[in-house]
């Protein structure tokens, strides 16, 4: 049964603190004092006869206790703003806005896609508003638990990142080798042979140094063999890589997500080198304790049936 004298303040006083690590932090944020913080918290332990932090000189620490409760505490703070946030959009007749985070590399074949089916599927008269934003994955799942964003299209980070979230698998994303037509390892004497044997003669693209993506590239040139290459560019940005490898012979070492559409229309070819073994997995990441509005369970119903249709498809070859 539902303690009554608990009131909204008491868990946006928790989650605050538990979010924040401390309680001064907390504090500004709600725009209180420390002490009126230290207050509602020691009020919330009372009625819950339980202790929900451990205080120390690293801050406010969540118990077991106040682990279990934070799950529960955020769903309920979460469904009310919801909640509050559809009475305000239903009196304005304004339009629900849903802001996602997106990796730049799984975004040119996804978002084009995705953004038809959500023109197809609106309602006369419903209007829901998409924010998209893109950046490297930690920073994604950063942003995703300080709720800036509503949901994350990325790839399975490390636990320290994971914590308060969940992650669905979507599908496996292989890297490829992506060149321009006519490039010379596309050659028929080249293609005869290994087409790895002259990789390292050319411009290497490959992502940044110290991401998840980068240690896959390293692992690929390691396991064939290949020396590392001698002249690279380094970089996430998916219409710098490409306006080069199109322009160049450069060698662009991509995920297929990012590379797709230019090697389904022609623009650029796969170099045909097994790829195996350098799967990356990309999901669709939420927090745990999230309640999806009805048009939030619409996109997300979307995105899963696009990953569906992606899991079916072969990868594109020359």
């Amino acid at each position: 049964m539902v303690d009554e004298r608990i009131k909204f303040r008491h868990l946006q006083c928790f989650l605050a603190v538990a979010q924040h690590g401390s309680l001064q932090k907390a504090a500004d944020v709600l725009a209180i004092t420390q002490p009126a913080v230290s207050k509602t918290l020691k009020e919330l332990e009372g009625l819950l006869a339980v202790r929900l932090f451990e205080r120390g000189r690293k801050g406010a620490v969540t118990t077991r206790e106040g682990e279990a409760f934070m799950r529960h505490a955020g769903a309920s703070v979460s469904a009310l703003r919801e909640a509050v946030a559809s009475v305000a959009q239903t009196r304005r007749q304004g339009s629900a806005v849903i802001a996602m985070g997106v990796l730049p590399t799984v975004a040119p074949w996804l978002m084009p896609q995705l953004l038809l089916r959500h023109d197809a599927a609106a309602e006369p008269g419903a209007h829901t508003s998409l924010r998209i934003e893109t950046g490297s994955n930690p920073e994604l799942l950063a942003r995703l638990r300080r709720r800036e964003l509503d949901l994350v299209i990325g790839r399975f980070a490390e636990p320290a990142h994971m914590v308060g979230l969940t992650f669905e698998h979507l599908y496996a994303d292989p890297l490829v080798l992506a060149v321009r037509p006519g490039h010379p390892l596309l050659a028929e004497g080249a293609l005869k042979g290994n087409p790895l044997a002259g990789l390292t003669s050319f411009t290497v693209i490959l992502p940044m140094q110290g991401t998840a993506i980068r240690h896959t590239a390293d692992g690929f040139f390691l396991t064939r063999g290949l020396a590392p290459p001698v002249r690279t560019i380094e970089t996430l940005s998916v219409s710098i890589a490409r306006g080069y490898a199109l322009q160049s012979d450069a060698v662009w070492v991509s995920p297929l997500g990012a590379a797709r559409p230019d090697l389904d229309s022609g623009l650029l070819k796969q170099l045909p080198a097994s790829m195996e073994g350098t799967d990356e997995l990309v999901g669709l990441t939420l927090r745990a304790d999230m309640v999806p509005t009805e048009a939030q369970q619409q996109l997300i119903g979307s995105i899963r049936l696009l990953a569906a249709q992606r899991r079916g498809q072969a990868p594109a070859a020359v």
